[in-house]
């Protein structure tokens, strides 16, 4: 079995975390330097983190998730956000490439007029869809490289959205896609991995 394998099939949801167990911004830092390679849509990285390790606003988001115990337990908890005016910022972002002679200057313009209509035309709906499809695609992956590097985690929509933007400040153009808690799972009450379909039910060619 590949490590990657090893890795894919050891990744769950913890349901407990041990107490007190610090995880430090290095740490941090070093995850998410990874999770930027993260597929996004015309590279327009949608996905934005805030890291909560303050006890007291902990608390606030213990209580914004109806009282779970792992947010509690948790080295941290992460609030993970998709920004549904990522698109605006094509401009910027394809910059580097005009500037390094990659793109063109004709290649550049039509990017940047090709995306700008593209997520205008379909309107705000799917700009929130798309806002939580890659922020969700950047989170799957951060989950991978915290097990990587020997953190558990637990993907969460259990929690009131409005109540946490509130607590967090975020801003309205930027909608909760999920939130993570990330600490040392305790295993003393693990249960065992629940049923997973066999392939032959979740996988269909050519057709449905």
């Amino acid at each position: 079995m590949s490590d990657f394998e090893t890795l894919v099939k050891n990744r769950r949801s913890a349901m407990k975390f041990v107490k007190d167990v610090e995880i430090t911004e290095r740490e941090l830092s070093e995850m998410f330097s990874l999770t930027k390679f993260a597929p996004s849509a015309f590279n327009l990285q949608h996905a934005h983190y805030i890291v909560v390790k303050n006890p007291e606003i902990k608390n606030k988001l213990y209580e914004a998730a109806n009282k779970q115990y792992k947010v509690l337990t948790s080295s941290a908890v992460i609030l993970v956000l998709g920004n549904t005016n990522a698109y605006r910022d094509v401009g910027p972002i394809h910059e580097g490439l005009l500037n390094l002679g990659v793109m063109s200057k004709q290649e550049y313009d039509m990017t940047v007029e090709s995306v700008l209509i593209f997520y205008e035309e379909r309107g705000e709906p799917f700009q929130r869809e798309e806002a939580i499809r890659n922020a969700s695609l950047s989170a799957m992956l951060f989950m991978l490289i915290a097990k990587d590097k020997g953190w558990d985690t637990c993907p969460m929509i259990g929690f009131d959205p409005v109540e946490v933007g509130r607590i967090l400040n975020i801003p309205e153009s930027y909608v909760p896609a999920m939130m993570i808690a990330i600490g040392q799972e305790d295993t003393s009450s693990q249960r065992p991995r629940g049923y997973r379909k066999p392939v032959g039910e979740f996988v269909s060619y050519d057709t449905f």
